[in-house]
């Protein structure tokens, strides 16, 4: 495990020690917090969020944004613009951004999750075989349009992946600001496919999950949270954090099409 590693480890350790034997005492009627959340993580949380208003007293209010791209529908240019945010919850990716742009409180980031790269086609449509590179390869090159979100796995997608399979100025790429509209078109019938996290296919409307990308052109996408610098509900972040990565939370994790990070050494 190297350094960075460490940190992230003993910094997730530190919160779900000081916090754990707080979680089950509810904070103050008024206590209030307020979270920037991404898409891929967004299933599992908002089956979670009502048993921790519910165990602690604390009222949460939730707004969503992309982990990275440009424009401003991303949670980095929300907090740019002065969104009033106490928690942020999204890639690994956004998050160094953010750590290097001092908008994260030092010490508080946890890595809570990871879900594969996965192929959407609407519901009831044949499930093609995406299960090894040139088969993936050959469903992008069939379909008439293809999405991806705008932000962290359609960077990678569109920078990393279609450029390495030699397809980039042959397909037809639409790009979201989130995965939901990526989803949304191919439900719609405007997209053949769409490439997305699997956590943000499986409880998206509309579409059938194809199957995931093989590993050579896998990216598995760490979802991670943080408290925001400046924040004054510190007590009750550290108390949303210590939630989400305990073992009471994995089954959620588990069913949204993620693996739960929280309560394991990271690699």
């Amino acid at each position: 495990m190297n350094a960075v590693s460490s940190r992230r480890w003993s910094a997730l350790n530190a919160i779900v020690v000081v916090s754990a034997t707080l979680l089950m005492w509810p904070l103050a009627a008024s206590a209030q917090l307020k979270v920037l959340i991404s898409g891929g993580f967004s299933g599992p949380y908002e089956q979670l969020l009502p048993e921790f208003e519910r165990i602690t007293g604390i009222q949460v209010t939730t707004g969503s944004g992309s982990s990275q791209g440009t424009g401003p529908q991303t949670i980095a240019a929300k907090l740019a613009r002065g969104v009033t945010t106490d928690v942020v919850i999204l890639s690994r990716e956004g998050l160094t951004e953010l750590i290097a742009a001092n908008r994260i409180a030092a010490g508080t980031d946890a890595d809570l999750a990871r879900t594969p790269l996965g192929v959407a086609v609407r519901a009831g449509a044949p499930k093609a075989d995406v299960s090894t590179v040139e088969a993936f390869k050959q469903v992008v090159l069939k379909a008439k349009v293809v999405a991806v979100p705008s932000s962290t796995s359609g960077i990678f997608l569109t920078k990393d992946v279609f450029p390495r399979l030699g397809i980039a100025d042959r397909i037809n790429v639409k790009l979201t600001p989130r995965g939901t509209g990526a989803a949304a078109m191919v439900a719609a019938g405007d997209a053949d496919i769409a490439v997305m996290p699997v956590s943000e296919i499986v409880h998206a409307p509309g579409v059938d999950f194809a199957g995931t990308l093989a590993e050579e052109i896998q990216l598995n996408q760490v979802f991670s949270v943080a408290v925001v610098a400046g924040s004054k509900q510190i007590e009750a972040a550290k108390r949303l954090i210590a939630f989400l990565a305990s073992e009471r939370a994995s089954a959620a994790i588990k069913s949204g099409g993620m693996e739960p990070l929280g309560q394991r050494r990271p690699n």
